[in-house]
């Protein structure tokens, strides 16, 4: 049951003015987290132009500034397809990573995503699956990857609440009816975020804060930066207990 830290996503700079984008921000970032009690990091490198890269140059470059602020904690990456825009780019870039990060995850949703997971999986990298749907889950299922992920991550968009929690159960009664038994990592998006940190730290399950997901803290106003967020969430946590 953790707290991960989702430091910048697929936001723009425009997004909040503390958004991480460059190695060395996101390394600040990351060791503030990390002291405000995150205990894990998820992260999207960035290229010399400030887009998302899956590029080896950029993923290099930030997987190195990570382990050199944050020695010892865990460091996962997207491999989402909107990054690279092309399958064969994506599976290319993987195959040359030198600085490896210890997971990665893996949207479901994607055509690509069993080939991505096998190649992963042969460079050593552990495999974070994310499910945002039901179908999502079923199509685990059926690749039989279901018991060979790291964890399974729950990330629901949809921004309803009683529809974003209907969505959320159905993916768990496919993986429990299946009897896969990985951790999971339950959050929401915007205005879902507060509701599914509560949802998790009810039922024992890790979450995930950050200016990936929102910028907003539970009293509606806007975050110093991602810090402020994974403080928040770790009260919460406290709280449950």
């Amino acid at each position: 049951m953790i707290v991960q830290a989702c430091i910048n996503g697929a936001r723009s700079a425009d997004f909040h003015p503390a958004l991480p984008l460059d190695p060395e921000a996101m390394a600040r970032d990351a060791t503030a987290s990390i002291a405000a009690g995150a205990a894990e990091l998820h992260v999207h490198a960035r290229g010399a132009d400030g887009r998302e890269s899956l590029a080896p140059e950029a993923m290099d470059r930030t997987v190195a500034a990570l382990r050199r602020a944050c020695p010892g904690t865990l460091i996962g990456v997207s491999t989402g397809a909107w990054i690279e825009k092309d399958d064969l780019r994506t599976l290319v870039a993987i195959s040359g990573w030198r600085e490896l990060p210890d997971y990665a995850s893996v949207n479901l949703s994607e055509t690509a995503a069993p080939v991505v997971m096998e190649s992963l999986r042969q460079r050593g990298i552990g495999i974070e699956a994310g499910l945002a749907s039901i179908a999502d889950a079923e199509r685990l299922v059926g690749l039989d990857h279901g018991g060979r992920v790291l964890r399974v991550l729950i990330e629901i968009s949809e921004q309803t609440l009683d529809e974003a929690f209907a969505v959320a159960d159905g993916i768990e009664k496919v993986l429990r009816r299946a009897g896969i038994r990985r951790s999971i990592l339950l959050h929401g998006e915007n205005a879902t975020v507060w509701p599914f940190v509560e949802r998790a730290a009810a039922r024992k399950l890790s979450t995930r804060v950050g200016l990936e997901d929102g910028k907003e803290l539970p009293d509606g106003s806007v975050a110093g930066g991602n810090a402020a967020l994974v403080a928040a969430a770790v009260e919460i946590y406290r709280g449950a207990l």
